[in-house]
């Protein structure tokens, strides 16, 4: 059977930070699935700080009833058909050079990182594929590496990234799940946003909030809490980091993206947009692309109060209805185009 191998310095799945995190972590339960077998090396410290996840993963898997082995600062288990170990940091490039010759892999997906250094490991013996989920020099970083792919995860993506000898940069849109058959969720009046931090226009957002006491928010914790920054608001609800983000798309009318950095392509875009909720965004990065034409995007430079007007003004279900038509064609397999590519 051909073999995948995931390797990067963040959580391997199912724990989930960010888009890359889940993008990631769909493409190896796809791979799975479909007969691959596929092995996913992260860590259990965070590549920012070193902070250990341990404690916290064990919890997780031992509420899902998922068994695993912990030895030698390594914790092993199985999730939806993915091998996948979690190591110390200064142990993934030990195990990867390891796992080259051990398992053979057919192709190695490596992003974010340290991923160049991971890249060159693997390169000698096999194909690399660099997963370039940002425009950032981590997310870019990759290609430093030389891969034989960078997998943009959309066109701005592909169009920012420089031109490396020997890497081949396409475009491959993330992996979207299907929505869960819908339920009788009530849709109420509250917008809702997620990862409310400064980059992703936390300041304007507040201005939004002070703004319109009678519209209703839902905020959704991301990289860090920021629930302090918010507390005083009676018309904020704010919500502790989930996985699950289906009932907050089902039970929300409108999503706002505020972003005034260059975002490569917001999952939670279409995410929402499958579960017929539109989005506001800012014309930054990869924003219009992930709303295309069933959307609303504003200049990054409008303020508080044409934020307002277009919240107030919006026809959500009709919008929703064309967000959800278009999001549909992301929920695709994702085999054919890198088989396509000659991965």
């Amino acid at each position: 059977m051909p073999t995948a191998l995931f390797a990067w310095r963040r959580t391997p799945p199912p724990f989930l930070i960010g888009g890359a995190e889940v993008t990631q972590q769909l493409l190896a339960e796809e791979l799975a699935a479909v007969g691959w077998r596929v092995t996913y090396l992260g860590s259990h410290e965070a590549p920012w700080d070193g902070a250990t996840q341990l404690t916290d993963m064990r919890a997780h898997l031992d509420r899902h009833r998922v068994p695993y082995d912990e030895a030698d600062d390594t914790l092993r288990y199985r999730w939806n058909g993915v091998e996948c170990a979690a190591l110390t940091q200064n142990n993934v490039g030990h195990a990867l050079a390891s796992l080259l010759g051990k398992i053979r892999p057919d192709v190695v997906f490596t992003a974010q990182e340290g991923s160049a250094r991971l890249a060159e490991l693997a390169k000698p013996t096999t194909l690399v594929a660099g997963l370039l989920h940002s425009v950032s020099a981590t997310g870019l970083g990759v290609l430093t590496g030389r891969p034989h792919y960078g997998l943009a995860v959309s066109k701005f993506v592909r169009d920012r990234a420089p031109r490396t000898p020997g890497t081949r940069i396409d475009v491959v849109y993330p992996p979207f799940a299907r929505p869960r058959p819908a339920t009788d969720t009530e849709r109420t009046p509250a917008v809702l946003m997620v990862n409310p931090i400064p980059a992703k226009g936390a300041e304007l957002l507040h201005q939004l909030i002070r703004l319109m006491p009678e519209q209703p928010f839902t905020l959704v914790e991301g990289w860090w809490d920021t629930s302090a920054d918010f507390a005083a608001y009676p018309n904020v609800r704010y919500v502790p980091r989930v996985y699950d983000m289906e009932p907050l798309y089902r039970s929300h009318r409108l999503l706002l993206v505020p972003s005034t950095v260059e975002d490569a392509f917001p999952r939670v875009i279409v995410e929402a947009a499958l579960h017929g909720v539109p989005t506001i965004g800012t014309n930054r990065g990869g924003i219009p692309e992930a709303i295309g034409d069933a959307g609303i995007v504003l200049p990054a430079t409008a303020g508080p109060e044409a934020w307002a007007r277009v919240i107030r003004d919006v026809d959500c279900e009709a919008l929703g209805e064309l967000a959800r038509a278009r999001a549909a064609r992301f929920t695709r397999p994702c085999l054919p185009e890198l088989r396509e590519l000659g991965i």
